[in-house]
């Protein structure tokens, strides 16, 4: 007994004499905050309690807490003597701080023996006096974006904490800070900096810097799997490529399950191969396939998206009636088209489509769709060309731009100075849309027709011609697919209308247009005769 006493005098004296050695703080510290490593009996214990609480409280640092129970009390002046310890210089004074308020925020500081959140954001910033970027990161995480100041992010961050890296990264509007922010988190091997900067990459059409980025992460991170299979198949090493999409299909990548299916289905074919593959297909005869129309891809992203757009049509019971029939889309090799989303300078998507023109003397088909992979959507005669973020019901606003319907939203103004008169919209005459003029509607043979079909129709107005202040009308009240392709609906009177357009050929601007006009303008005048005799079969004009 004796020699336990000579024992619990020894710590005092060393905790009292000694109490600024940084050592003999962290060892007083942590029997306390750890008492599973302590040698010594309750006795020495509780002197120690009354060592730990004189030597925190004669430096005030101490935070006054809400709960003021002796365990509280006594966990807090332990804190306050690792803080004298770290203000020391002591490394693993502030290390051992931050562990143990790391496991309270971890533990939602729920436990009855956990930390209280204030006592950990009072010494964290302490810490953070100090630079510690780890205690910087950890009281953003604690305070939320909302509490936080922006301080505490960048300091963790320009300590290396690699998490604060990529949110500062991500944070920032500045392209240039975003970029050398990723790249500082993404060289600690940090897996999301990784994916992000690979992402940044390719959102820059930068392939080769996001390769090796994916590489690393691609066994990883199901997500970067797959694109760094995409982005393989592209460089043509399909073999790799169906390995990392089967990799990301078995963690659950959807996108990965849809790219397997369509290769199994599709292969990229040069023309001369399209040319021999269309004796697989024949299109139905007689008025069941008034319009005959076969889409195009040029990538394994496009023809993932052609060929849901495909299977989207042959599922949408709105349109079964009406006379178009949809071919399997072909997958031409990338070498085949050339696209452009700016497409001779008029800021839609646009191709070089003379390609296709061997294609469509062997395939028969009257119109055309070229999924591309970036551009704005629209219709040229008898070729629409989509991008892969259009959805179906793009594919279908524009499929009825193919028989002659205009849009019912604002229109352009070179468009409106075109439709929007008596005489111009004589010369278009679109089914769903009329004009003003002094007496009545132009062309009046288009209400006539509305009211023959449902003497109930309700000519509502149009926006179509607002662009020149001028009125224009459509025989719905209702929002149609023609001003809102992704809410608005199809009435039954524009599929009726839609049928009538099909049965009259001359209403329609056929692929052979596309094709004498680009011969024409290139100087072939064999293929442009060719087109010209073709598009004049068509509408009946010859």
């Amino acid at each position: 007994m004796r020699g336990l006493f000579l024992a619990v005098f020894a710590l005092l004296v060393v905790a009292g004499d000694s109490g600024r050695y940084a050592p003999q703080l962290i060892s007083n510290a942590m029997s306390v905050l750890l008492p599973s490593h302590q040698n010594v009996d309750n006795a020495s214990s509780e002197s120690e309690e009354t060592s730990t609480s004189e030597s925190a409280q004669s430096d005030n640092i101490a935070p006054n807490s809400a709960n003021t129970t002796p365990e509280n009390n006594l966990r807090d002046n332990a804190l306050a003597l690792l803080w004298l310890a770290a203000k020391q210089g002591s490394d693993t004074a502030q290390a051992h701080m931050l562990e143990i308020f790391e496991s309270a925020y971890n533990n939602g500081f729920s436990s009855t023996a956990s930390i209280e959140k204030d006592t950990t954001t009072y010494f964290l910033e302490k810490l953070v006096s100090l630079e510690n970027a780890d205690a910087a990161w950890l009281l953003y995480q604690i305070l939320g974006e909302e509490g936080a100041s922006e301080r505490f992010m960048r300091l963790a961050a320009l300590g290396d904490v690699a998490e604060a890296q990529l949110a500062f990264a991500m944070s920032t509007d500045s392209p240039e800070k975003r970029e050398k922010w990723l790249i500082r988190a993404a060289s600690q091997e940090y897996l999301p900096a990784q994916a992000a900067l690979a992402d940044w990459y390719l959102l820059h059409g930068q392939q080769q810097l996001a390769k090796p980025l994916l590489a690393a992460t691609a066994t990883l991170d199901m997500q970067s799997a797959f694109k760094y299979a995409r982005l393989l198949w592209g460089e043509g090493d399909t073999s790799e490529a169906k390995l990392h999409f089967k990799f990301a299909a078995q963690k659950g990548h959807q996108q990965a399950k849809k790219a397997l299916e369509t290769i199994k289905l599709y292969s990229p074919y040069s023309v001369a191969q399209a040319i021999r593959q269309s004796n697989d297909f024949s299109w139905e005869g007689g008025a069941n396939c008034l319009q005959r129309v076969q889409p195009f891809a040029t990538s394994l992203a496009t023809i993932m998206r052609a060929h849901e757009l495909y299977q989207s049509f042959n599922d949408d019971s709105r349109l079964r009636n009406l006379s178009i029939c949809l071919a399997p889309p072909i997958w031409l090799k990338t070498d085949v088209l050339e696209c452009d989303a700016n497409y001779k300078r008029m800021g839609i998507l646009g191709c070089n489509i003379t390609p296709l023109a061997n294609i469509a003397k062997k395939g028969k088909f009257s119109h055309a769709v070229v999924v591309a992979e970036q551009g704005k959507a629209n219709v040229q005669n008898g070729v629409m060309y989509l991008d892969i973020s259009d959805a179906y019901s793009v594919f279908v606003h524009e499929l009825a731009h193919f028989a002659g319907f205009a849009d019912e939203y604002p229109i352009g103004k070179g468009m409106a100075n075109k439709l929007c008169d008596e005489d111009g919209i004589e010369d278009f005459r679109p089914p769903n849309v009329v004009v003003d003029t002094e007496y009545w509607y132009a062309p009046h043979e288009t209400v006539d027709n509305w009211l023959a079909i449902d003497p109930a129709t309700i000519i509502a107005r149009a926006k179509t011609c607002t662009v020149l202040g001028l009125n224009s009308y459509k025989p719905s009240r209702r929002i149609t697919f023609m001003e809102h392709h992704d809410s608005g609906v199809i009435p039954p009177l524009y599929l009726v209308l839609w049928q009538q357009q099909l049965e009259k050929q001359n209403a329609q601007r056929p692929i052979s247009m596309n094709f004498f006009q680009a011969f024409h303008n290139s100087g072939n005048r064999k293929e442009a005769a060719h087109w010209l005799a073709e598009y004049e079969a068509f509408t009946g004009t010859k």
